[in-house]
């Protein structure tokens, strides 16, 4: 008797399933007709129809949870995208996307902006961090901004303040260590002398 009632909701899940499947199969052709009308047009637009010749009315189901249809819709513009870059590609009409700045320029303009207070700069850790990183470079960090930087620093309170400073005294340390076997650039000597005087 138990085993019978155990099968007996095992064949009822699996109809279930199968009424599930069923019913998203055709709603996805229900509304796939209308959208690759509109599909076509947008990807060829001299006029040419992609249609087949005749097509049969989908059976009447009911209606989708908006779960269900924002997940259909979902999939339907991402299939919409990939074909019209797919078109994109083989007209050889592709667009040429803006190069990204990298993070050193991101970090420059970030000074700069703290600089010229505009009402638009904010705070950014990740670029603070770069720019507390890269300090005592001149490649990274160009000799004229250099004195902005300082200013900068000025305000650096917490445990960014007390991170830089224990970084620049360990650096020092390592400058009159290497001072006689291979000393370290003179300009990367002075940017750290200069940190210090200003935090400590």
């Amino acid at each position: 008797m138990f085993q019978m009632a155990k099968q007996k909701r095992k064949v009822t899940e699996m109809t279930e399933k199968k009424n599930k499947k069923l019913k998203k199969a055709s709603t996805e052709e229900t509304l796939l007709a209308p959208q690759a009308v509109s599909g076509t047009e947008q990807a060829h637009p001299e006029g040419e129809a992609v249609l087949g010749a005749r097509q049969e009315p989908a059976p009447q189901l009911p209606a989708l949870t908006p779960e269900e249809k924002r997940v259909l819709e979902r999939k339907l513009k991402k299939e919409r995208r990939k074909e019209e870059r797919k078109w994109l590609r083989e007209s050889g009409a592709a667009q040429s996307l803006p190069a990204k700045r990298s993070g050193a320029q991101l970090a420059l303009d970030y000074l700069c902006g703290w600089a010229e207070k505009h009402e638009n700069w904010r705070f950014q850790k990740t670029r603070q961090t770069w720019l507390l990183m890269h300090m005592y470079d001149s490649d990274q960090v160009p000799d004229a901004l250099f004195s902005t930087l300082l200013a900068y620093l000025e305000g650096l309170r917490g445990r960014a303040r007390e991170l830089t400073v224990q970084k620049a005294e360990a650096l020092m340390q390592e400058v009159d260590k290497a001072s006689g076997a291979e000393p370290f650039p003179l300009g990367k000597t002075q940017r750290i002398r200069r940190v210090l005087q200003l935090l400590s």
